[in-house]
């Protein structure tokens, strides 16, 4: 009976490890696919079927996810992807990004080794989430030109999203990457190139079908997490509402010189975050929006 149960264990041991280290070279390749090919160029023909074939049912979605980020005609704002994974996938998708980040060292850890780390390393779902939005909008922004969301409806309902956290963390991103396209038209340049600012924003997604800007709850609770490599955990709040309100700030600038109608400018002012004072704990420009609406009293 001992001998036939330690053969058994044997046999499992056989096929299971193998499995195993087929899975962490597919993690490793699909790491590969995407440090090369994140930015504008599309990979060779033969690299999506390269990447889908034999393919364990395990790692399938993360790697059709993968496949998205790295082509330039993908599916990236379409329910499917919008959709929340299940932790099992962030996870994945995590390990992904993790290697790709390793991939770009000279003194790299082994990717076996920094893949069994990772993988039982308790990574906060929040965190996971994050992760796999700010790679989904990051290869929006990289992937899909011209950039334009206009015909894109963010409906937050629809992705599985657990509470206002989770919807929270897929706003913030979408709205980081539409921020980005404009900064350098409002803070490099001198004058800033308004006119351009204002034409990207024009193509911004609406939030359950209303204007970007009228999506404000943002009131869960804040959590820590290492947003920047070279910086410790940080307030996610403090630096993403910060960068809603300068987005947020911008278009109101745009507004006032690409004549924008005074019910539009107070429509962005009274519709959005620039009015929640409780918020504003979270951002630099806290002074100058309590001054604005000081001057909104006054009117």
């Amino acid at each position: 009976m001992k001998k036939t149960l330690f053969c058994t264990l044997s046999l499992c041991m056989c096929l299971i490890l193998p499995a195993q280290n087929e899975n962490k070279e597919h993690l490793t390749e699909l790491a590969k696919a995407y440090k090369n090919y994140m930015f504008l160029n599309d990979g060779p023909k033969d690299l999506y079927k390269q990447l889908r074939s034999g393919t364990d049912e395990n790692l399938r979605q993360a790697t059709e996810f993968i496949i998205q980020t790295i082509s330039t005609k993908n599916k990236l704002l379409s329910s499917t992807y919008l959709s929340r994974p299940d932790n099992r996938v962030l996870k994945q998708v995590y390990i992904i990004r993790e290697l790709n980040l390793n991939l770009r060292k000279e003194n790299a850890t082994d990717n076996h080794t920094l893949i069994d780390s990772l993988q039982t390393a308790q990574v906060p779902v929040y965190e996971m989430l994050d992760n796999y939005y700010d790679m989904l909008f990051t290869s929006v922004g990289n992937k899909n030109k011209p950039f334009n969301m206009s015909k894109t409806n963010l409906a937050l309902n629809s992705y599985g999203l657990k509470d206002d956290t989770e919807k929270g963390i897929l706003v913030l991103q979408a709205m980081h990457l539409c921020g980005t396209l404009i900064w350098g038209y409002m803070n490099v340049v001198q004058p800033p190139n308004t006119q351009k600012a204002y034409d990207f924003i024009k193509k911004y997604p609406s939030i359950n079908g209303a204007p970007y800007y009228q999506y404000t709850d943002f009131f869960f609770n804040d959590f820590e997490m290492v947003i920047s490599t070279d910086k410790g955990p940080q307030s996610y709040k403090s630096f993403y509402l910060n960068k809603l309100y300068e987005l947020l700030l911008s278009h109101l600038i745009c507004l006032k010189r690409e004549g924008g109608s005074k019910k539009e400018t107070e429509h962005l002012l009274l519709s959005s975050i620039l009015r929640e004072n409780k918020l504003y704990k979270y951002t630099e420009y806290k002074e100058l929006l309590e001054d604005i609406f000081q001057e909104v009293k006054k009117e």
